[in-house]
């Protein structure tokens, strides 16, 4: 219960750090006596982010302050299962007669037996871009595709997949051209119970160009995703949230600090030093590489033609089609495309 205990004065950035370390989609917020102030949900955070509040700002404006909750001994159990059913919260707190938290109920944990709300992904395909030379990753990649290279006794695509069979996804579709063959031998090798079926380039295509080649296949909403990432398991959350949105794209992005390892010089309007900013830093959402769209977004791709999919995304944007964010916590995803990265990741996976 601890770790949904939150401080009306901490952050919206530490806020969604703590959502996502806890797993209950929501925060209880106290005072230092334990007394409820309030409850702070993910959907919460992320209209704050979202409507460019400032991430290191207080959460004391986002979270919602007339929330539901039950009174110790005053609320029998059928009355419970049904505020659950009607109200589908997250949590609801119980209180003793000094207004303080002496409990949280969970409707995952009280509706043991009821049918799970989220949204299955057992129709949902999955994309996975792996064709590229892993040039990052050199000399590594030089010997290996980058699809297999290991992180925690497994290879990264096999972790990749993993993640999506939790929640039933059976179809995968793998785009290959670097050292292809190599890729399509280990999964003849681990002869997997899921369908996985390859898309061959005959030239680099980019991280968006060979999705063309699925244009006849695909007739609904699907996943892409890099094969060097590795994401938390919200996708049913990020399926909701994009059917919600009724987005034709979705893209998952990251709450990231960078932070210049300099004193930066900022001039006055006569070209003066007006003061230095030692080492500041600066947060940013970025592009995990991981996006859920909808059949239409096949037309806006040329045929035969090298594709990125920054470059799909402003081919998007250009005709109109809605595109939305989803954003995690840095702590959410694992970056293994790039020599750094990847060994802080072989370190702590």
């Amino acid at each position: 219960m601890k770790e949904l205990f939150f401080d009306e004065f901490s952050s919206i950035k530490s806020a969604l750090k703590q959502v996502s370390k806890g797993g209950k989609k929501c925060l209880i917020i106290v005072d230092d006596k334990k007394r409820l102030l309030g409850t702070l949900s993910d959907g919460d955070i992320r209209r704050a982010i979202l409507n460019n509040k400032d991430i290191n700002s207080s959460i004391t404006s986002i979270y919602n302050k007339r929330p539901f909750y039950f009174e110790k001994g005053k609320v029998s159990k059928k009355e419970m299962e049904k505020v659950f059913k009607e109200k589908r919260l997250d949590l609801i707190p119980v209180l003793n007669k000094k207004g303080q938290v002496i409990e949280v109920i969970s409707w995952d944990t009280f509706l043991k037996d009821q049918p799970d709300f989220s949204t299955s992904l057992a129709d949902i395909p999955v994309v996975i871009m792996a064709g590229g030379k892993g040039t990052r990753l050199a000399p590594f990649t030089d010997v290996l595709p980058k699809p297999l290279i290991p992180v925690g006794g497994r290879t990264v695509i096999e972790t990749i997949i993993d993640k999506f069979r939790d929640y039933g996804v059976k179809d995968f579709y793998i785009s290959i051209n670097h050292k292809a063959k190599i890729l399509k031998a280990f999964f003849q090798e681990l002869e997997p119970e899921y369908n996985v079926t390859f898309i061959e380039e005959k030239k680099p295509l980019g991280t968006a160009g060979s999705l063309i080649l699925l244009k006849n296949t695909l007739k609904s909403t699907f996943f892409v995703t890099n094969c060097d990432i590795i994401i938390n398991d919200f996708y049913p959350d990020l399926l909701n949230f994009h059917l919600s949105k009724s987005n034709d794209l979705s893209l998952v992005a990251s709450a990231r600090d960078f932070v210049i390892p300099y004193g930066t010089c900022e001039l006055d309007k006569e070209g003066f030093l007006k003061k230095i900013n030692e080492k500041p830093k600066f947060d940013f959402l970025v592009n995990t590489g991981l996006y859920i769209m909808e059949e239409k977004i096949l037309d806006l791709i040329p045929k035969n033609s090298l594709l990125d999919a920054n470059e799909l995304i402003i081919l998007a944007k250009k005709e109109k089609y809605k595109i939305g964010v989803y954003p995690i916590d840095d702590d959410s995803w694992l970056d293994v495309g790039q020599w750094e990265e990847y060994r802080k990741v072989i370190q702590d996976f």
